[in-house]
């Protein structure tokens, strides 16, 4: 079962060090481990290929620099249709596309191929270039938008917000579903052993941007040591407390500026390599995703299922998809979106009460084993695919037994 990934979107390097590359990866990894060849065909490689994926047949159509939106638009449509030739050039059984502004390559496969497609959906990306970015063709990326939708077998959204935002573009709702993201449980484990260092750590990996709440984090952090301090009495001699923020971003310079004003051990490690995740993971002894109040909570945080699978006690706003998936003091600790005193609380309860600490980071560890491990969501969106189309999938796992020799053309491998 020959599988054709897309990724036209030039800001998703699918061996890079952002999330959405890690979603990639992992979603790759999950096929493959069903026995199901990938191919993946994008506009942005990246250099940070891990060693398992090292064998992986990646068709790369860059697009160029340009100063211009427009023509930045209209290069990423004409690189779609470049990556959707080779697929069919290459033969395909599914396809499965990461949804990005001005690609039809998977309506343009299934339209040459009859092969099933898989459209992945993870944001409201017209809303978030118009807002956040230029965008220049909205009536284009709608039609587009629209066509790919319409041509998909089955439409997976990570979050119900998604799913109302793509049903407009769709002529047959009941294709879309909702399948929230997951984690490599077995990459991402609790550490053999508790950590031999003294003090308490706590943790945040992400991209630093406003939407992610990191300044509230060291607003909170600071003042849940002062009053750890202030409630032992022993300020010489009371554990420090560490705050370690892993990722890069716009916001690191300003979150650098205010972490200064507060006598507070921050380190910032910058972007780093997927493989290095577990490493650090390990070295928290809380974990934080505070998400501010006033925005659009329509994610499905990566970071939450990567904190849950390192066994690690969870404090968490209470916004969008969170509360689905922790349960306030069983998997983890939840406070209003933004709410700094809230937050401290939390950390302080949490770094008093090893206990708590322990009950938590392990109920936090079966919940990502039993529910959100990648092989798992992968299946799940599997599973949306009609008897019609899973028949057809098996008959194309039996032609690929012959041989292929369009899978050589060009050089591509």
């Amino acid at each position: 079962m020959r599988v054709a990934y897309l990724c036209v979107d030039p800001g998703v390097p699918v061996f890079g060090t952002k999330g959405s590359s890690v979603h990639v990866q992992e979603v790759v990894r999950a096929f493959r481990e069903r026995d199901m060849p990938v191919t993946v065909y994008c506009t942005r490689r990246g250099s940070d290929v891990p060693a398992d994926l090292h064998d992986l047949p990646v068709v790369e159509r860059t697009v160029a620099a340009t100063e211009s939106p427009a023509e930045r638009e209209r290069a990423i449509a004409s690189a779609a249709q470049s990556l959707a030739d080779a697929a069919i050039e290459d033969g395909c059984d599914l396809v499965y596309e990461r949804y990005s502004l001005f690609s039809t390559a998977s309506a343009v496969i299934a339209r040459a191929t009859g092969s099933p497609v898989i459209l992945e959906v993870n944001a409201p990306l017209i809303d978030e270039q118009r807002t956040h970015r230029t965008l220049v063709d909205e009536a284009g990326a709608r039609a587009d938008t629209t066509r790919v939708v319409t041509a998909a077998t089955v439409v997976v959204c990570v979050s119900e917000p998604v799913a109302a935002w793509v049903r407009p573009f769709a002529t047959s709702p009941r294709r879309i579903t909702v399948v929230a993201n997951g984690v490599n449980t077995r990459r991402i484990v609790p550490p053999a052993h508790s950590s031999v260092t003294t003090g308490f750590t706590v943790g945040f990996i992400g991209t630093l941007k406003p939407w992610h709440g990191v300044d509230v984090l060291i607003r909170a952090t600071a003042r849940a040591e002062s009053a750890a301090r202030a409630n032992s009495g022993r300020l010489a001699a009371e554990p420090p407390w560490r705050l370690r923020i892993v990722g890069d971003g716009p916001e690191r310079a300003a979150l650098r500026q205010l972490a200064s004003n507060y006598p507070l051990d921050v380190e910032f490690t910058g972007a780093v390599a997927p493989e290095r995740v577990p490493e650090l993971l390990a070295g928290f002894d809380v974990a934080a995703a505070p998400y501010p109040a006033g925005q659009d909570q329509y994610f499905s945080p990566l970071k939450l299922y990567e904190y849950l699978s390192a066994g690690l006690p969870v404090v968490a706003s209470a916004v969008g998809q969170i509360p689905t998936v922790i349960v306030d003091d069983c998997t983890g600790l939840l406070v209003p979106p933004g709410d700094e005193v809230a937050l401290a609380d939390a950390l302080g309860r949490v770094n008093e009460d090893r206990a708590l600490r322990v009950r938590l980071g392990r109920a936090a560890r079966a919940l990502a084993v039993e529910r959100h491990d990648w092989r798992t969501v992968v299946g799940r969106i599997l599973d949306q695919l009609s008897a019609a189309d899973q028949a057809q999938l098996k008959a194309g796992a039996a032609d690929s037994f012959a041989p292929q020799p369009a899978l050589l053309i060009g050089g591509r491998r």
